[in-house]
């Protein structure tokens, strides 16, 4: 039985992981795994690792890694899986990779891929801090790349009701970006060395980005 594809997406806010994630799910029916999600679903169906983990977060504490580790096992073990996984939010740590490499060997499977959506920060920047969107039906917009026809009226409702997040500002994207390449700069190497990391440049389309995602995809899944 061949042994479903486990690929990381790694890539600071703004750099399209969730979109991107996404299109893989469609194009190769693979299933994207969240953390967060993970946990709760597991808490709401009151598995052994979902009790553990509510224990500790109903005590006001951090999940440990082996939990989240038992839970990714789970989750895994199920059908849908079969094609395989994309990680998000996990690992964050070398101990944390380690640790998940032990857990899939033990399953006879790796990494097959460790993709970095690379970026340039200063543009980064730019590209979150000018986000907005309409209150009334969530359309998209950007103060430098994308304004709606009529200035402060909604394209697709009409709204004139526009909401910004209160963290994307110049400041704070700043700061998410040094905290993500502290944080990711050892994951980046660890996975280098084990000669399964890939980057690619997540400033250009989406489409061009996509393209070059699957093509990753496409050699590890054969």
């Amino acid at each position: 039985m061949t042994k479903p594809a486990v690929l990381i997406l790694l890539g600071p806010p703004g750099a399209g992981k969730g979109t991107q994630a996404r299109m893989l799910e469609e194009k190769f029916g693979l299933v994207q795994l969240s953390t967060g999600d993970l946990l709760r679903a597991a808490v709401a169906a009151g598995t052994e690792a979902g009790k553990a983990a509510q224990a500790v977060m109903s005590a006001g504490g951090l999940v440990s890694d082996e939990i989240v580790l038992a839970i990714l096992k789970d989750r895994m073990a199920e059908p849908d899986t079969s094609k395989g996984v994309i990680l998000d939010g996990f690992p964050r740590t070398e101990g944390q990779a380690a640790a998940l490499d032990e857990l899939l060997a033990a399953q006879g499977a790796s990494i097959g891929a460790a993709i970095s959506l690379e970026v340039d920060d200063a543009a980064m920047v730019e590209r979150v801090s000018g986000r907005y969107t309409c209150g009334g039906c969530g359309e998209g917009y950007h103060d430098t790349f994308k304004q709606p026809a009529v200035a402060g009226v909604c394209d697709k409702c009409g709204s004139t009701d526009f909401k910004r997040r209160a963290d994307d500002n110049a400041e704070t994207v700043s700061a998410r970006l040094e905290a993500y390449h502290a944080q990711t700069a050892p994951l980046i190497s660890y996975y280098d060395g084990k000669g399964v990391l890939s980057r690619v440049d997540a400033m250009g389309e989406i489409d061009r980005v996509a393209a070059d995602l699957a093509a990753i995809v496409t050699q590890v899944t054969g």
